[in-house]
C-alpha cells in the first residue's frame, strides 16, 4: 500500500458526470488493526510479531481509493468524506482480506475489497462489486508480502476506477 505510486494523469470526466463521495475504508474483523496478518493453516489468522503497516490498510487506502477515482476521468468531482460538499453518488468500501498466505510456494497476498455505490439522493444501491485480487510474493517473509501488498492494490483500484467509471455510462 504506497501512496508514492505514480499517479495517473487524470481524464476528462463527460458532460453531467455526477460527483463521487469517497467514505473512509472500513475494515473487516481481523483486518482492522496496523498488524501484518499471514496464514499457515485455513482460518487460522495469526499476525508478524516485529512488523506492522504504518498505519491499519483501511486507512492507508483511503487517498489511494480517491486518486485512483479522480484519475479514472468518471466523474465530475471526487472527494473524500467528510466533505462539506455533496456528491450525486457515495461509495462505500471494505477491506475484506489482506493477508499473506503461506499455505502455497510461494506465499501469496490476498486482498479482497467490497465495494458499494449509493445514490445520495435516493439512498438506492447503484451496483456493487467484491474485487479480489491473489499476488505471489517475491520472497517469503514479511517485506515479500508488503511487495504483493502493494501489486495487489495497484490492481483492485485499476479495477475500482474501472467499475465505477462503467456505472455512469450505464
Amino acid at each position: 500500500l504506497d501512496a508514492a505510486a505514480p499517479a495517473a494523469v487524470p481524464r476528462e470526466a463527460p458532460a453531467g458526470a455526477p460527483a463521487l463521495v469517497v467514505a473512509a475504508p472500513r475494515a473487516a474483523p481481523g483486518f482492522d488493526s496496523a498488524r501484518m496478518v499471514y496464514l499457515r493453516q485455513p482460518q487460522q489468522l495469526d499476525a508478524f510479531a516485529f512488523h506492522e503497516w504504518v498505519d491499519t490498510p483501511a486507512r492507508m487506502l483511503a487517498p489511494l481509493l480517491v486518486r485512483s477515482l479522480q484519475a479514472g476521468g468518471g466523474f465530475s468531482a471526487v472527494l473524500q468524506a467528510p466533505s462539506v460538499a455533496s456528491g450525486t453518488w457515495r461509495l462505500e468500501t471494505e477491506l475484506i482480506r489482506l493477508q499473506q498466505d503461506f499455505s502455497s510456494v510461494p506465499s501469496q497476498v490476498r486482498l479482497t475489497l467490497r465495494a458499494v455505490l449509493l445514490d445520495t439522493a435516493s439512498r438506492q444501491v447503484i451496483a456493487w462489486r467484491e474485487l479480489v485480487e491473489t499476488v505471489p510474493a517475491d520472497t517469503d517473509d514479511p517485506a515479500g508480502g508488503a511487495a504483493a501488498a502493494h501489486r495487489a492494490t495497484q490492481r483492485v483500484l485499476a479495477a475500482l476506477a474501472t467499475f465505477c467509471t462503467a456505472q455512469t455510462l450505464r
